[in-house]
């Protein structure tokens, strides 16, 4: 994901506390955003079996409805 785009999905995520669902564009794996790390450019995911994983921002895709 580009920077904008990765800034955009932080911001919905930090202040609007919404959970952006992302695709892990490397595994595949489908998590929902709770979090960002800015100074690593990652993205704090919950995946849909309930486990939590960080992904870095170049493997992160948002998924479109």
């Amino acid at each position: 994901m580009r920077t904008t785009e990765y800034e955009r999905v932080c911001y919905l995520t930090e202040q609007k506390d919404e959970r952006v669902p992302l695709r892990n564009i490397k595994t595949g794996k489908v998590g929902y955003s709770f979090g960002c790390t800015h100074e690593g450019e990652t993205v704090q995911v919950e995946l849909e079996n309930g486990e939590l994983d960080s992904w870095e921002r170049e493997a992160c895709s948002e998924m479109t409805h």
